[in-house]
């Protein structure tokens, strides 16, 4: 006699799965939510960028801009010696910046992370929010006070029997407008790479007789390393085209590729050629985007 397994009850926990329904979980699904974004990348960033680049073909005459297919905007930008002083110039404090700021913030992260109990760590991301509720602009207003000749600052060196220091309108300037505009929101994208990382690996570390400065080498920055180079990454992306520090804490000079647009703007109303370094400017973060999100998705050997 031979025995029939009944086949197994369909309940209300497990229902079955139609071709129909599979379909619905398919890319059409996903597609239908990202929608939206797809919209807004068209709308603010593609077209724009596209209007960006159609302009920079463009003549002015009297004054007025006529729409032309002319390379005239381009051989007279990219021969120019000013324009490639002010690029090198740009990218050389845009990476200073950012590679000086994340160095500062990896050890608040690390601290915050790893030292800070709950209800402290959320006190301090709450610290860390709390710039932004005030303008970039007036933040930079503020530190003219500090750095300025008779400033706070200097007048609290000349009680210390030292002189006056050129702080304003120096590099120095421009570097601690870049810090104030990008410390605390690269301390939270680190922060937030750290914190979900496994804590496991560092105990595991510790087992095997690593100290602490080796754990943190060897095994807490590779495993937060998406989170530090996408931090890094919005450094660069905002210094690269930060045109308030540079102009008031670092006095405009030497040019950086923001103010160049600006004074370019003033000369004859030369929209065609801004809109040249201006493209310049985004195929550079294109490029250096790219790199940094390859570098930190790459499968580490």
């Amino acid at each position: 006699m031979t025995l029939h397994t009944p086949p197994p009850a369909v309940g209300i926990d497990s229902p079955p799965t139609s071709p129909a329904r599979r379909r619905g979980n398919g890319p059409w699904y996903g597609l239908g939510f990202s929608l939206p974004m797809l919209f807004w990348q068209l709308a603010f960033f593609v077209f724009p960028l596209a209007f960006l680049v159609a302009i920079s073909f463009w003549v002015v005459r009297n004054f007025r801009m006529l729409p032309a297919f002319e390379w005239l905007n381009w051989s007279y930008v990219l021969s120019r010696g000013y324009f490639w002083d002010a690029y090198l110039h740009t990218l050389a404090m845009a990476a200073g910046a950012t590679l000086l700021v994340s160095l500062v913030a990896f050890p608040c992260a690390y601290a915050i992370a790893f030292k800070l109990r709950t209800s402290a760590r959320q006190l301090a991301i709450l610290l860390l929010i709390t710039p932004f509720f005030t303008s970039y602009l007036v933040r930079t207003y503020s530190w003219q006070v500090f750095l300025a000749d008779n400033g706070i600052l200097n007048a609290l060196l000349g009680q210390l029997g030292i002189s006056a220091l050129p702080m304003l309108n120096s590099v120095f300037g421009t570097y601690v407008g870049y810090f104030t505009l990008c410390l605390p929101l690269v301390v939270v994208l680190q922060l937030l790479s750290l914190m979900y990382m496994d804590r496991a690996l560092v105990e595991a570390a510790h087992n095997l007789g690593c100290g602490r400065l080796r754990t943190v080498l060897q095994v807490v920055v590779p495993s937060a390393r998406v989170g530090i180079v996408v931090a890094a990454l919005f450094c660069f992306i905002l210094t690269f085209g930060d045109f308030v520090s540079p102009l008031y804490l670092g006095g405009g000079q030497p040019p950086t590729l923001s103010t160049l647009i600006a004074d370019t703007t003033k000369a004859g109303q030369q929209w065609p050629r801004a809109a040249v370094i201006a493209t310049m400017m985004i195929v550079t973060l294109l490029l250096v985007a790219f790199a940094a999100v390859r570098f930190a998705y790459r499968r580490r050997a």
